[in-house]
């Protein structure tokens, strides 16, 4: 898998270091940005704890950026 995984890298012309933890990371990472439920990650990803799932919530800035804050969503008034 190793090896797959390096040889699709030099294949996609990616000049970082990859492993096997930046796909799992970057395969997390993209469930968040499609919206995807975090418990949904966190059974995905075989972690006991939603704390550990819940690190790569830093990384998904983006998602972050679309949330509304309900109290933008009251009236004026």
């Amino acid at each position: 898998m190793n090896r797959a995984i390096h040889a699709a890298a030099e294949a996609a012309n990616i000049d970082k270091r990859v492993s096997m933890h930046t796909l799992r990371h970057s395969f997390a990472t993209h469930l968040l940005e499609q919206k995807v439920d975090i418990r949904v990650i966190q059974v995905l990803l075989g972690h006991a704890k939603l704390e550990n799932t819940a690190l790569y919530v830093q990384v998904a800035t983006d998602l972050l950026h679309e949330v509304t804050s309900p109290l933008d969503r009251l009236p004026p008034g």
